[in-house]
């Protein structure tokens, strides 16, 4: 659990970290690779470490260290195959293509979600159907073979990040063109989609969100790649500033091209910005802040990750906001944690909550949820009079690497402690 202490004003500065989102597919992308990946800017957090042991398990030789990952494909073998810590995470899917590519079947545990929604894999059943999979769901396991389509296909995503990425991979290995309509374009797809092209597969992007994967090229057996930073966790930053800073806190590595639609309302809330230099994003306190409504949407729109940080803010601003949560139908529940600190919430629906503020919160021990309604109440803690405990900390961890160090160097008074029973 984090314990923070009642809250200090924080200055100075902060570099992002490279991003989760980016960094799985990329890492699972690696088994396209017949050599050796090195990524760089990696972040250390749980789910990279558990994406390193799963490929341990295939033989990969794998160096990890000050955020650089090296990865070995050279020897992979299914002989040791090891699928229990990887099965903590959703993106387990990840691997299927990678492991058709070299073994021609996939034996991947069913998805774990995270708590915000059901997350169904319709658009990856209708890809795998669409490519020439055969699969079968037996003992929360699914089991895929491949005999591809000779054929130029049409697939759809319909705008899901982990779907996209993974229609992506599997196209690689098909000698024939797979158009992707409905692409998702966050940022991180366009990430994979740049170290795709660095082992020279040809993807072309269209304007209507579609991709085209020309497959058949012999691909590149050595390659260094850069992960982004992450625009979710300067956004994370951008919030604390707003609440938290004395007079401003400098976000290096921001991502500011990514932050648009986050930013908009920000500024419409009455939080001063700069975009300053080398994508350093200064976010000045803000005393006054003023109610708004929100939707999030599909990228560039209002990225739903960062709905429950911009939560927060909403607690200290005058009058009633409110939010429509259009695409995760519990992302809104981790919102009640804030009435145990004193927050004045109104669930209407699975989608749709009322804030009313200007609201002093108070010290509580609540619950992460999941990884972003965990951040949300690190920075709820932060402004909270006295001491705040959040239990189940992992799910920050999962996805933030050292973010008590970060705070601890802005001057937050936080620590982690282990959990009371």
């Amino acid at each position: 659990m984090f314990v923070i202490e009642w809250w200090k004003k924080l200055s100075w500065s902060v570099t992002i970290s490279g991003s989760k989102n980016a960094t799985l597919p990329l890492i699972s992308a690696s088994l396209l690779v017949k050599w050796k990946s090195t990524f760089t800017n990696v972040p250390d957090i749980l789910d990279v470490h558990d994406f390193i042991h799963f490929l341990e398990s295939l033989w990969s030789i794998i160096d990890f260290k000050n955020n650089t990952l090296t990865i070995d494909n050279t020897n992979l073998s299914l002989e040791n195959i090891n699928i229990e810590k990887v099965s903590r995470t959703r993106a387990s899917i990840y691997f299927i293509a990678g492991l058709l590519a070299n073994f021609w079947k996939a034996d991947i545990p069913f998805p774990q979600w995270d708590k915000i929604w059901k997350r169904p894999i319709k658009e990856h059943v209708d890809g795998y159907i669409g490519m020439g999979y055969d699969f079968i769901i037996e003992d929360n396991t699914l089991k895929v073979s491949w005999t591809p389509v000779s054929d130029d296909i049409e697939l759809s995503a319909y705008f899901a990040v982990t779907a996209t990425n993974n229609l992506i991979m599997w196209a690689v290995s098909r000698k024939w063109k797979t158009t992707i309509k409905l692409a998702a374009f966050e940022p991180h797809v366009f990430n994979l989609i740049g170290f795709l092209r660095e082992i020279w597969v040809d993807i072309q992007i269209r304007y209507d969100h579609s991709i085209i994967v020309n497959g058949g090229n012999d691909l590149k057996t050595e390659v260094e790649f850069e992960v982004i930073s992450d625009y979710l966790q300067s956004g994370t930053f951008a919030i604390i500033g707003a609440l938290c800073a004395e007079d401003y806190i400098d976000i290096h590595r921001a991502r500011i091209e990514d932050l648009w639609a986050f930013l908009y309302k920000l500024t419409e809330a009455g939080v001063k910005t700069e975009d300053m230099w080398n994508d350093t994003l200064r976010v000045y306190k803000s005393n006054n802040l003023k109610a708004t409504q929100i939707q999030t949407n599909i990228f560039p729109g209002f990225p739903s990750d960062l709905m429950p940080l911009y939560s927060v803010l909403q607690t200290q601003s005058e009058w009633t906001s409110s939010i429509h949560e259009i695409l995760y139908e519990s992302r809104l529940n981790a919102l009640v944690e804030y009435e145990a600190m004193g927050g004045n919430i109104r669930l209407l629906n699975p989608h749709k909550v009322e804030i009313t503020g200007k609201t002093d919160l108070k010290w509580a021990k609540v619950n992460s949820w999941d990884l972003r309604a965990g951040a949300a109440l690190v920075i709820a803690g932060l402004i909270a009079e006295w001491t705040t405990k959040i239990n189940n900390v992992y799910w920050i961890r999962r996805g933030y690497e050292n973010l008590l160090g970060k705070l601890q160097d802005l001057g937050a008074d936080i620590e982690e402690v282990e959990d009371e029973l």
